[in-house]
């Protein structure tokens, strides 16, 4: 049996991780600054990680939510005062686009609502739901309908209140920061007068941090830079550092009943293990604070590089915007500098998505190594580089 053959594959083989690094079958080392996709969050095999997870698995690995799993309230007790969000309430599930579909689902149910509001270039998952709010047509297939969809442009307020205006829409849906766009950041404003429309209009606003949450941006919400509580937030991604874990935090106004929502594996004791223990290290590590000093730190050295045109992002979730397409250079990074960068939607923006362990000197690493490449690739084009 063949495998259905829907990814762009690169041509590594990882066989061991430690940290911010990775090893391929031939003993090279690569620098990891994309983490798959922004989910390794305390580094590659983290010995805390390791012992939470192998000790669980010595003793029940999984049952379903038809019994009593203690983890799942330490998980939700930690999170709580991690986030600074415990009054909410947890439900867990798998991924982040079940996530951002329960969301959806219980904003509907609060309000009896059916349309829902998005933006521009939004990317919330490839499920059902989660396609009708993700701007990218390509992606939808005709059973996916898209009819009860508003778009409007990010930081665009006024287009959001001509929408809200009608009275019918039933949420608004927003990444914390847009990660497969390019890092495309919500104006701190923009937010803040979001929120106030939503309140006027009776609109339920949904934040989505599976990309920007779990302390990459330096708070552990990327929307807390904004001051505002949403009504619910969905996470995924760096939960659970490799193993598949989402949760949605649910505002103390909404009223729970049995069947409402629900899933086989979500909340299960392996993916409560890993999600305990990644709390654990961001704490014990201060990961949270790192993210902030050593992006903040980062993003200075970038912005010297004259042939990039802007840097956006907040903490370690950065993106960086060419005047040309961005593939020869990763690949470069990758295949001579042994770098791993992430792409984007927008072919001229490279994005880095690192572990938040990541240290000063590894930041050194890449922006001496971006330079080079960057000065390499001039002359192989026969000029120099912009000064």
């Amino acid at each position: 049996m063949n495998l259905f053959d829907v990814y762009p594959v690169i041509d590594i083989e990882p066989v061991k991780g430690e940290g911010c690094y990775m090893y391929d079958r031939d003993g090279n080392q690569y620098l990891d600054l994309y983490g798959g996709h922004a989910v390794i969050s305390i580094g590659h095999s983290h010995p805390v990680y390791i012992r939470r997870i192998t000790e669980q698995l010595q003793q029940i690995a999984f049952y379903s939510n038809s019994v009593v799993i203690p983890q799942q309230r330490q998980l939700a007790d930690m999170l709580g005062r991690a986030s600074d969000c415990g009054d909410y309430s947890l439900f867990l599930c798998n991924s982040g686009a079940e996530a951002n579909e329960n969301a959806i689902k219980l904003a509907s149910f609060r309000n009896g609502r059916k349309k829902v509001l998005s933006f521009g270039r939004a990317f919330h998952g490839r499920t059902h739901g989660t396609l009708a709010v993700t701007d990218n047509p390509n992606i939808s297939a005709p059973v996916n309908s898209r009819d009860h969809v508003t778009y409007v442009p990010l930081n665009d307020i006024n287009a959001v209140e001509t929408a809200l205006a009608k009275g019918d829409t039933c949420a608004v849906i927003i990444e914390g920061i847009q990660g497969l766009a390019g890092i495309n950041c919500p104006d701190v404003a923009f937010l803040q007068a979001l929120r106030s429309l939503c309140d006027r209009y009776g609109t339920e606003l949904i934040l989505d941090e599976v990309q920007s949450g779990y302390g990459r941006t330096g708070k552990f919400f990327a929307f807390q830079y904004a001051g505002i509580r949403p009504d619910i937030i969905t996470t995924a991604k760096g939960m659970g550092n490799g193993f598949p874990v989402a949760g949605v935090l649910i505002h103390p106004k909404y009223e729970a009943r049995h069947g409402m929502l629900g899933t086989t594996f979500g909340g299960g004791y392996l993916a409560c293990a890993a999600s305990i223990a990644v709390l654990e290290v961001m704490q014990q590590e201060a990961l949270v604070e790192n993210a902030l000093t050593t992006g903040n730190y980062l993003i200075e050295q970038l912005k010297d590089i004259p042939q990039i045109r802007e840097v956006r992002g907040r903490g370690l979730m950065i993106g960086m915007e060419f005047a040309e397409p961005i593939a020869a250079l990763r690949n470069r990074l990758i295949r001579e500098y042994k770098i791993f960068t992430g792409a984007s939607s927008d072919k001229r923006v490279l994005r880095i998505l690192p572990p938040l362990t990541l240290k000063p000197e590894q930041a050194d690493v890449f922006a001496d190594c971006l330079k080079k490449c960057l000065l390499q690739a001039a002359q192989t084009q026969n000029r120099l580089p912009e000064q």
